[in-house]
Parts: C-alpha cells; structure tokens; sequence
C-alpha cells in the first residue's frame, strides 16, 4: 500500500496565463515542501498538455511525485509517475495494463456505490468528492460533505483523498473524518509558497 502526503497540489492549467506561470507555480509548491502535485488541463489540447508536463518533468520531477489527471497516454510520453482518472474515463484495470505496476493509479468516486467499487480495482488511492461546494469543476457531482468522508473511510482501507472546496479553514477538520489527504486547487492559487506552509502546518 502506498503512502500518500497528507496535501495533495493539483495545478489546473486553467488557473495560470502561460507554461512558464504554471511551472514558477509547482515550483513554489516544491520549495516549501510539496511532494505530491496533479497536473490537470482540460482543454483537450494534447500537445500542449504534454508540452507543459514535459516542462513539469523537468524542473520539479526530481522532487515531486507527479500524476497526470485522465490522460493515461501522455502519463507515459511524459514519464510521470502515476495518473488519475475519473468515472467517465478509461477504467482502472485498463489503465493498469498500460501504466504497469510502478506507478500510481488514482481514482474518482462520488458515492458509496462507487467507492465500493473503485475498491475492489488495483487503484493504489481513491479520492472522494466534492466534500464542499466547488467552483474547479463546470458539472460538479453533489456534495458529499464531512458524513460522505466518514462513510468513505468506513468502506475502504486504501489511502484516501478528499477533494472539493477544501480549504486551510476546514482542512482540519476534512482530516478528522478520516481523510489520508486532501486535495487543493483554489486555496493555494494566492501565494502559493504561504498557502501551501499553512496547509502543510496546518496538516501535521
């Protein structure tokens, strides 16, 4: 089983203006202490997204475990380290047979009938969400809310992610419901290197 930090830094292409605003931004997060960061753009630009992650690769690969969101392909033309998908992707065992044993496998869930699922896949993590209301997604699943962690937690032993409109003002207590870590967008956009020490403070 693998063993995940407890903040989980996911850098949204949509968040920053150009490749080089993105990068300074993981790099920020690097510097003070993030290990784990997702690299997600939705664009459906495939070049510019493996354009980007190869920029990822090589100025934070070396200290951050890196995971692309829903594209399995560029995962491997950019040599991450893991990829996450979501209900509507490629499945898990699918995705296992092309990324191999080595890297980590991710999955979304949004109920107790899909984690229970999700559950019995070779997923190395499961994310749970959205916790709160969100503004990071166009269609966002119903809120799951602090009782949707609780439950999850009740239904798997694989590490668990919350994700969803968490913030340093509730983190904590996302922690107490029986998250393994928490996954941020929003709260870290603002100065990145003070959000992420008072996450990273806050989540000791």
């Amino acid at each position: 089983m693998i063993l995940l930090p407890r903040l989980y830094a996911i850098v949204d292409s949509s968040c920053r203006g150009s490749t080089r605003d993105l990068v300074a931004f993981a790099e920020d997060l690097a510097s003070v202490g993030c290990t784990l960061l997702q690299y997600r753009n939705k664009s459906g630009n495939a070049l510019v997204t493996l354009q980007q992650a190869q920029q990822f690769k090589k100025h934070v690969g070396h200290t951050v475990r890196l995971i692309m969101n829903d594209r399995t392909d560029l995962c491997l033309a950019a040599d991450f380290d893991g990829v996450h998908v979501g209900q509507e992707d490629l499945s898990p065992e699918s995705v296992r047979k092309i990324i191999g044993p080595d890297r980590w496998l991710g999955l979304s869930t949004h109920n107790p009938e899909q984690l229970c699922d999700a559950d019995l896949t070779s997923a190395d993590y499961l994310a749970i969400g959205p916790v709160f209301a969100t503004s990071s997604k166009d269609k966002p699943d119903p809120v799951v809310g602090l009782e949707g962690v609780r439950r999850a937690r009740k239904l798997t032993r694989k590490p668990l992610v919350a994700i969803g409109g968490i913030t340093r003002g509730n983190a904590a207590s996302v922690m107490d419901a029986g998250a393994d870590c928490i996954a941020v967008i929003s709260d870290l956009l603002l100065e990145p290197r003070k959000s992420a020490e008072e996450f990273l403070r806050i989540l000791r």
